[in-house]
């Protein structure tokens, strides 16, 4: 008996010395773009002293950049997939780049809302077209695994530098300094992109469909924008009606998405096995790591009474198990064990981060920050694992719109997170603060301990509410999290992602490298 030689599938070719330089150069601008989340964590009052901006205009120096990355995101992936990536990469690379410069010497507010909101712009390109590049540079699964482990790790250690950098560049130089890093970074990625990373593109990716990037900002920015001021502001009517009206838009995204025959984001990537599950998965990892952050800076600076660098500096200490917990995660599969396990077992490791918090008092940093390590290994598990399965189980020429999925999705579950734990937190700490306190302690810690000094006994009541109220949105997120692995566990059985095979892939990169 013979066989055909053309049946046989070719195996994946393995990424060499190349494509792991050009990850390393893929990783500048992950970093930049994971550390201007909170780079202005400390920068902001040296900028509120030199540019005496109002209220409202500060609150947008420190928003806006957030804001337009989450609107814009999904919009990048896709034009990505059909301009090519790496170009976008580079273009992206340039505005953000000259906004940090733009930033560093601006001399009103105006200037640097607008500057932040073109490194917003900037921002949004760079992250799923540093994914989508990745994935199509590492084909064989088990090191894409370790590229995106890579990946995850570099991401959420980028924000617990950003305020720590920020910190020292203030304390040592002025504000615009924390915008001037990334200039050198990006310089060596400008130099080495072109040469390094391959391009790539959907070969047929269909005309734009412009009028979807205007409903999918429409459907994004009103919801984010009401979930991040919920936990400090409460239940406003205002907030309810901005998450209604951007749901509303989101429905008419949707619908246009499964009727327009060019889509923005092609609903036959939901229809992939693993796909939803691991889009939905990543929303409530998500959920657990930035709500828990929501409690355990303030409780670092309010109840334990550190400064603001201090906070930072210990807030650090967490970060350091993330180096190896996505890297064990990827033996572990690559081992034979199934994913639907291993993803499982990170959910379960985070509940247990917040059941650890949910044992925390007012004088329990080293618990409250070991709670925090165990949630970072769970987490980051969890996200290595299953932004592995959804790139793998995407098609390639996909890869910058299902990246822009899964990050629109970090974006969504971080402010639910926020929003709900938050809420949980307020209404216990508002319940546990004495009636006889003054209006403002009723409605932060920080209200109570601005005007503690006139109250005997309040500073102590206050922390110890805020505490009760942290314990309480701990419970709350152990259970979110123990309902997520056992939603792993259903969903992600036998899930396997696909390779392309280097034919197929080659069809992807006209322009080779």
């Amino acid at each position: 008996m013979t066989t055909n030689p053309t049946s046989t599938t070719p195996p994946p070719v393995r990424a060499g010395r190349r494509e792991w330089t050009a990850l390393g150069v893929l990783m500048l601008p992950l970093l930049l773009v994971s550390m201007d989340v909170s780079v202005l964590y400390f920068a902001i009052p040296a900028i509120s002293a030199d540019l005496e901006p109002s209220g409202t205009q500060q609150l947008w120096i420190f928003d806006i950049y957030a804001f337009v990355l989450a609107g814009l995101l999904m919009t990048m992936g896709s034009l990505g997939d059909r301009i090519g990536r790496r170009r976008l990469l580079l273009i992206g690379a340039t505005a953000f780049g000259a906004a940090s410069l733009v930033a560093a010497y601006a001399n009103s507010a105006e200037t640097l809302i607008a500057a932040r909101a073109v490194l917003g712009i900037g921002g949004a390109t760079l992250m799923p077209s540093t994914m989508a590049l990745l994935r199509t540079m590492f084909t064989d699964p088990g090191q894409r695994a370790k590229a995106i482990g890579l990946w995850s790790g570099v991401m959420t250690a980028g924000i617990a530098l950003g305020s720590v950098m920020s910190g020292i560049l203030v304390q040592h130089f002025w504000w615009g300094s924390v915008f001037l890093v990334n200039l050198p970074a990006l310089a060596l990625l400008l130099v080495l992109g072109p040469i390094l990373l391959p391009e790539s593109k959907d070969p047929a990716p269909g005309r734009f469909d412009w009028l979807s990037v205007p409903l999918s900002m429409a459907a994004v920015l009103p919801v984010i924008y009401g979930l991040k001021e919920i936990p400090s502001e409460g239940w406003n009517v205002r907030y309810v009606v901005s998450i209604t009206v951007g749901l509303l838009f989101a429905a008419l995204f949707v619908h246009r998405q499964r009727t327009t025959a060019s889509p923005m984001i092609d609903p036959a990537l939901f229809r992939g096995r693993g796909f939803a599950p691991s889009v939905a998965l990543n929303l409530v990892s998500a959920f657990g790591f930035m709500g828990s952050a929501y409690f355990t800076t303030q409780y670092l600076q309010s109840v334990l009474d550190k400064s603001a660098l201090e906070a930072a500096l210990w807030a650090l200490l967490p970060s350091l198990p993330i180096g190896a917990a996505a890297p064990v995660a990827a033996a572990l599969v690559q081992r034979g064990v199934d994913r639907a396990h291993v993803v499982t077992a990170g959910f379960a490791i985070a509940s247990c981060g917040f059941a650890l918090l949910a044992l925390a008092g007012t004088d329990s940093m080293w618990l409250v920050l070991t709670s925090c390590g165990v949630l970072a290994v769970g987490g980051v598990t969890v996200m290595s694992q299953i932004m592995d399965l959804a790139m793998g189980t995407a098609p390639v020429e996909r890869a910058g719109t299902a990246s822009s999925l899964m990050e629109t999705g970090t974006e969504f579950g971080g402010a639910l997170g926020m929003a709900v734990l938050g809420a949980i937190g307020t209404a216990i700490y508002r319940h546990e603060i004495p009636a006889s306190a003054p209006a403002p302690a009723h409605e932060t810690l920080g209200g109570a301990l601005a005007v503690a000094d006139r109250v005997p006994g309040l500073a102590a009541a206050a922390r110890e509410a805020f505490t009760s109220g942290m314990q309480g949105a701990a419970i709350a997120g152990a259970v979110v999290l123990a309902g997520a692995a056992v939603l792993a566990a259903v969903t992600l059985r036998k899930v396997r992602p696909h390779s392309k095979t280097p034919e197929e892939l080659s069809d992807l990169s006209p322009s080779g490298v």
